[in-house]
Formats: C-alpha cells, sequence, structure tokens
C-alpha cells in the first residue's frame, strides 16, 4: 500500500509479563509498516517494563509509558495523547493479532469514505498456551450501526478495531468514569457506541485477531462488568429513547447469559444460576436454548439438597473450560468464511430480530 498513514498501536499493560512479547512480536511483524506501538505500563509490579524496554531496544518503533495504576481506559487515552498516527489501533496486551490485520483495516477505512471512522474483522479465542478455543461470530454489518450495537456488542473486544484518530477525538476518548464508580469491563463497548453516534463502520471479513481466555479463579467479579455494562446501557438509553424498549430488553438477557456462561466457567454455580434467572425476565426467548433449561432444573435442584451435599454436587456441575479445537493457527485466518445458516428456533429468532434492527442490512448473528 502507498503512502501509508502512521497506525499508532496502543497497547495497555498491567502485569503482563507472560504474554507482552508475544502481543508485541504479532504487532512488528505486521505487513504494515508505517507504525509506532506505545505501551503503556499501567503501575506494573512484574517485568513488563523490562520486556517492553528490550523490545524498544531492538525496534525503534516500540515506545514505553509508564503510570500508576489508573486503570485500562486512563491508559489507553494517554497513549492516545501520545500518539502521532492518523490511525489508532487499541491491542490488549495478552491478544496477538494476524500479520494483514493493520494493513486491510486501514485499506477498508481508505476505501470506506470520509464518513468511515471505526473498521473491525472477526476473532478468534485461543488459551494461555495459544491453542485455538473458538472462532468467533461472522456478523456482516457495516454502515451505521448503532441500534445493532446497543444489541449486542459485535466487535466483540477492544483489539479487533481499528480507528481514525479524528472521530477518537470528537468523542473524547475512554471513559475513565467507570473504574471511579467500580465499574470495569465495558470501556470498549461504550466507545463503540459513542463513535457509532458520529461515523460509519466497516468490516474486514476474515479472522485477524486472537482473544487470550485464560481461567478465571472463583473471585473474579463478575458483578463490576454487571455494574459496568448497566451504567453503558442506561446512558445509551437515555440519549436515544427512540429505540425500542424491547432492543433495551433483549440487549439486557444476551448480556446476563454471557455473565451466566462466565461465572460458570469459574465454577461459581450460584452466581450462573442467579444470571440464568435474570436473563430469562428479560427476554423470555433464552427458555429456547436447552442448556439454559437444564442449567436452571439443575441449579433448583442443587439448592434444594442439604448443605453436605451441596459443595460436591457443584464441583461436578461446572463444566470444562479449556477444550481447544484441532486447527492450526496459522490457518485460521483462511477458513470457515461460510456465514452459518439459523438451524434451531433460538438463532431463527435471534437471526430475525437481528435483521429487523438492522433494516434488513445484515441477517448474520452467529
Amino acid at each position: 500500500m502507498s503512502n501509508q498513514g502512521l497506525v499508532s498501536v496502543i497497547v495497555p499493560a498491567y502485569n503482563a509479563e507472560s504474554f507482552i512479547s508475544e502481543t508485541l512480536d504479532s504487532v512488528l511483524s505486521q505487513t504494515y509498516e508505517n507504525l509506532e506501538v506505545i505501551v503503556v505500563d499501567d503501575g506494573s509490579c512484574d517485568l513488563t517494563a523490562a520486556i517492553v524496554k528490550n523490545a524498544a531496544r531492538r525496534d525503534r518503533r516500540v515506545k514505553l509509558l509508564r503510570q500508576q495504576n489508573l486503570g485500562v481506559a486512563a491508559a489507553r487515552n494517554l497513549a492516545i495523547e501520545r500518539a502521532s498516527g492518523e490511525y489508532i489501533a487499541p491491542l490488549d496486551a495478552d491478544d496477538i493479532w494476524y500479520p494483514a490485520k493493520v494493513e486491510k483495516q486501514v485499506e477498508s477505512l481508505e476505501t470506506g469514505g470520509p464518513n468511515a471512522g471505526a473498521s473491525y474483522c472477526w476473532c478468534i479465542s485461543i488459551n494461555e498456551k495459544g491453542r485455538v478455543l473458538g472462532l468467533g461470530p461472522k456478523w456482516d454489518l457495516e454502515g451505521e450501526v448503532y441500534q445493532p450495537l446497543v444489541l449486542r456488542n459485535f466487535i466483540g473486544n477492544a483489539s479487533v478495531p481499528l480507528f481514525r484518530r479524528g472521530f477518537l477525538q470528537m468523542v473524547s476518548g475512554y471513559n475513565v468514569g467507570l473504574r471511579a464508580q467500580k465499574a470495569q469491563g465495558c470501556e470498549d463497548w461504550d466507545i463503540c457506541l459513542r463513535l457509532a453516534e458520529v461515523c460509519e463502520f466497516r468490516l474486514v471479513k476474515e479472522y485477524l485477531a486472537a482473544y487470550r481466555c485464560y481461567n478465571q479463579s472463583m473471585s473474579y467479579d463478575h458483578s463490576a462488568m454487571a455494574k459496568s455494562y448497566s451504567l453503558v446501557l442506561e446512558e445509551a438509553q437515555q440519549k436515544h429513547p427512540e429505540i425500542a424498549r424491547r432492543v433495551y430488553r433483549w440487549s439486557r438477557g444476551m448480556f446476563y447469559l454471557y455473565l451466566a456462561t462466565k461465572s460458570n466457567a469459574c465454577g461459581d454455580l450460584q452466581t450462573s444460576y442467579g444470571w440464568l434467572w435474570r436473563a430469562v425476565r428479560q427476554d423470555w426467548s433464552a427458555l429456547l436454548l436447552p442448556w439454559v433449561n437444564a442449567q436452571l432444573v439443575k441449579g433448583t435442584l442443587r439448592w434444594m439438597v442439604s448443605p453436605f451435599l451441596r459443595s460436591a454436587w457443584l464441583r461436578l456441575g461446572a463444566f470444562r473450560a479449556d477444550e481447544t479445537l484441532d486447527i492450526p493457527i496459522e490457518e485460521i485466518p483462511r477458513v470457515y468464511q461460510e456465514i452459518p445458516v439459523p438451524t434451531t428456533c433460538w438463532d431463527r429468532i435471534q437471526a430475525n430480530r437481528w435483521a429487523r434492527i438492522t433494516d434488513y442490512r445484515s441477517y448474520c448473528c452467529q
């Protein structure tokens, strides 16, 4: 690509010594070479800063900034403030990119017109060892995306999008107020919603990013994530009362299902059971999912048995979260490009809702 505009890759890092080298290698291996990589050490107490300094000695495009522990939003805002690029590409310190990600996303914005302010792609999930856990949904929506983005964060995670700097400045960057309210977790969804009010989104239909998932402890704070989501959604509803209330209910139902699966994966089955009931109260269609019914029945029975049996039953009830797919990671960008056809009643309902919300511009919701 000729006349490449500078892309500023911003990497917030907190105690990231286990993965930061692999993350930086994936950036420095991009086919798009006009990059600067700004890593913000957010008060780490491990070897994160030393590893980044070593990377900076090997490649002058890497820069290290340091701050006290102020949270991911403040770290990203500091990086944006110090960045020089026309484009801003956020990347979490444990995720990785495929080599053509930046090149293809910049191209999608350059060909998308002056109103194109954000580009996203498809994403896979990997574990601590880099093994593939699953393939993310193959969304196909472009253009105006605000209402669909209220329903579901189809962008996926912080490491997926690439933004035009000018539009980021229009929305004043990431929301540091969520951390102040002990509600971290949805900063990425929040900024995409605010960007969707002022620009159009473009899509590269390829798997170009990998989101790292690893087992969380029982103390993982899903309540903070729920509070973060509630604050973001409440603000959206206040600003956009023209969006039907059922869309906000469907969004809450979907998000509670997500929290239920995360809690279950952590072994916190009691909390998972609570999230499932909240999901059903917001959106009855959750009952069409067989696993939801099974978990609700199991949960009810668990809490009817004696306390002596309860702990043993809970240990048996948690599902394994470490199953991987036998797919070479280098093959992911070139396979599984077909859009799935809805088969179950649940799938058909979600596909119909998605089509209506997108004004029938998109039919893919899985």
